[in-house]
């Protein structure tokens, strides 16, 4: 009985850490460059703002990115009309905490508060959340709580590979390994998966000194668990939906892709592309990604608009 006690005290030690998050102190707002949070975090923003403005895209990054992997398409869009915000999510880029695990509840709050203040400055214009792998995990999980308000959903290979769809084998080997040494961490080398066709800006992205390489072991139990929401999620979104996914995709796994597909009841467009890999928005076909994305949000402001 004392060694199980002892083994029990053993694993609550060694739990799955989370950043450190403060109280409330102030109100959030929009300044020059951040978001400011409520607990006064500041989550450096970048913006890519349209002269004739008539929408505006939030983009929401993935698993150990940050905002520059908008720095493609941000100006493109912007070069017509829309205007391209994208933040640090905590424990990522210059947020706080780099290379920590904010945790679920705290990522979502932030991407609500984040849709809420650019609401507030912009209340005509049609706001449109883009969620990139993790990003579209985060989306996902704050819209299925039903008080994020936007006007559409523009899902990049989303992350919905949770502990539902998890080889059973690897879901016991993150547990334990979760438990017993949460601050290990891993590189993802000799895996030989690619994210992109594009490898110059691969090669920019590996140099790049705020993309984590060294991934600690409870941030990936966090992200599956966040990815596991997601994939729960799909009956309670409402926001009409585009959902984008590359037939050479070797990040995220097609079977829960098209298995979320399948549960939307909401007005759901999507879109295969057979040389398309995990970050469409940077492949070497990017604009043709780029182009469904326009086209479909002016199709679904003009909606918008009509009703």
């Amino acid at each position: 009985m004392r060694l199980w006690i002892a083994a029990i005290l053993l694993l609550a030690a060694c739990a799955p850490q989370t950043l450190t998050v403060g109280t409330p102190v102030r109100q959030a707002t929009l300044a020059a460059g951040n978001f400011i949070m409520e607990d006064a975090a500041r989550l450096p923003l970048r913006v890519w703002a349209a002269t004739d403005q008539h929408a505006i895209i939030l983009g929401v990054h993935g698993f150990n990115d940050y905002s520059r992997a908008f720095e493609m398409p941000g100006p493109w869009f912007a070069d017509r009309g829309v205007s391209f915000y994208a933040y640090d999510q905590r424990g990522f880029g210059k947020a706080p905490g780099h290379g920590r695990w904010a945790g679920r509840d705290v990522l979502i709050r932030d991407l609500r508060t984040a849709t809420r203040l650019l609401k507030e400055h912009h209340p005509e214009t049609p706001l449109f959340v883009l969620g990139a792998s993790m990003g579209g995990a985060v989306t996902l999980a704050a819209l299925s709580e039903g008080d994020v308000k936007v006007d559409g959903v523009i899902l990049v290979a989303p992350a919905v590979w949770g502990w539902s769809t998890l080889n059973p084998l690897y879901s016991s080997t993150l547990w334990l390994a979760a438990h017993t040494a949460p601050a290990y961490t891993l590189t993802g080398e000799g895996l030989e998966r690619w994210p992109t066709d594009n490898i110059e800006m691969l090669r920019a992205f590996s140099r790049d000194p705020l993309v984590i390489k060294e991934t600690r072991i409870d941030a990936i139990y966090g992200l599956v668990d966040l990815m596991e929401t997601a994939y729960l999620s799909i009956e309670q979104i409402k926001p009409p939906t585009l959902l984008l996914y590359g037939d050479k995709d070797e990040i995220i796994p097609r079977g829960p892709v098209n298995d979320i597909r399948s549960r939307f009841s909401n007005a759901l467009t999507t879109k295969d592309y057979p040389d398309g890999w995990h970050m469409l928005l940077r492949d070497l076909q990017r604009e043709v990604v780029w182009q469904d994305i326009n086209a479909w949000m002016l199709k679904t402001s003009s909606a918008r608009i009509s009703d």
